[in-house]
């Protein structure tokens, strides 16, 4: 047995090394596989300001630093591969990567949720060229020039203010007639001098061979549809993509009880399989947040400890 892991954490997200934190001190034998980078999305987020305890001018990277070092402190293993294949019933469960084959008697389940397209002609092949899912990682290559959001939840607004530091202009493009962002952050926005709105408006064409050109725009009233060009001088502006999450989830399909792609547990990240937990983005929850993701880590983590302790 000495080749069978007490747990297999998947994805090194906050909520994937919160597990491996506790996993790591309650001394079970862990590895944590993750494909790219520890952080997942907060990786990439520039300024946090709700989570406890955060120091100064903390960032997602300064915090998922701080995170993963503390994970390896306690002794767990952790890979970069990528997962092929999962099997999770039975008392042993096997992950299969792209390099090797892994066993565990428990599985935590953080592989997270990545952002969702827009889904229209021209997005795809633009990508990189002007159309974005990540403020902070393109917002300084549009310094001085017009950047459209688009979305009117949380993640929408607070990313157009935040690229309101490289552009000159933000405009928050919006299905509805009103946001669906929290009241303080809708406030800042509206008082925000370079942020401006479309309203009842959906991108249906992006258009540029090279570099994001124009848009299509249609309003979701009427039906009618204009063009948006980028200023003759700038011969470009930046399409920012928030419209939501798409959860990875398709390895547990057809193993495991999800609810639209995400995976459903109980309060102790439980799910319908025994020894199998899921924490994170990837869960059915009322709130996405890296307080909340690390809060199902260090659940799941305890729940495990008992599942072992019981067989």
């Amino acid at each position: 047995m000495e080749n069978i892991y007490d747990v297999i954490i998947l994805g090194g997200g906050p909520g994937g090394l919160s597990a491996g934190l506790y996993a790591g001190r309650s001394r079970l034998k862990t590895l944590l596989i993750e494909k790219a980078f520890d952080g997942g999305q907060i990786a990439t987020t520039a300024e946090i300001e709700n989570y406890p305890g955060q120091m100064e001018h903390d960032s997602g990277p300064s915090l998922i630093e701080r995170m993963s070092a503390q994970t390896v402190k306690f002794g767990i293993e952790k890979v970069y591969e990528t997962i092929e294949e999962v099997q999770l019933s039975g008392d042993i469960k096997t992950i299969k990567t792209s390099e090797n084959t892994y066993q565990s008697k428990t599985v935590i389940i953080a592989t997270g949720a990545n952002p969702r397209p827009i889904g229209c002609p021209g997005e795809k092949d633009l990508i990189g060229k002007g159309v974005s899912y990540c403020a902070t990682c393109d917002g300084a290559f549009f310094e001085d020039l017009e950047v459209y959001a688009i979305g009117g939840g949380d993640t929408a607004v607070e990313e157009a203010n935040y690229l309101t530091r490289f552009a000159r202009k933000v405009t928050i493009v919006h299905r509805r007639d009103e946001l669906r962002a929290a009241k303080y952050l809708q406030e800042h926005a509206m008082a925000n001098p370079k942020i401006e709105f479309m309203w009842n408006s959906v991108v249906v064409d992006i258009k540029g061979d090279e570099i994001v050109e124009g848009m299509t725009v249609e309003d979701t009233k009427t039906g009618e549809r204009r063009d948006i060009m980028a200023d003759d001088e700038d011969g470009t502006f930046g399409i920012f993509v928030f419209v939501g999450l798409t959860p990875n989830s398709q390895l547990y399909e057809g193993q495991i009880t999800m609810e639209g792609g995400y995976i459903v547990t109980d309060e102790d990240m439980k799910t319908n399989i025994p020894g199998v937990f899921a924490v994170g983005d990837i869960r059915v929850k009322t709130l996405r947040q890296v307080v909340t993701a690390a809060a199902d880590g260090a659940i799941a983590a305890t729940m495990v400890d008992k599942y072992i302790m019981g067989h």
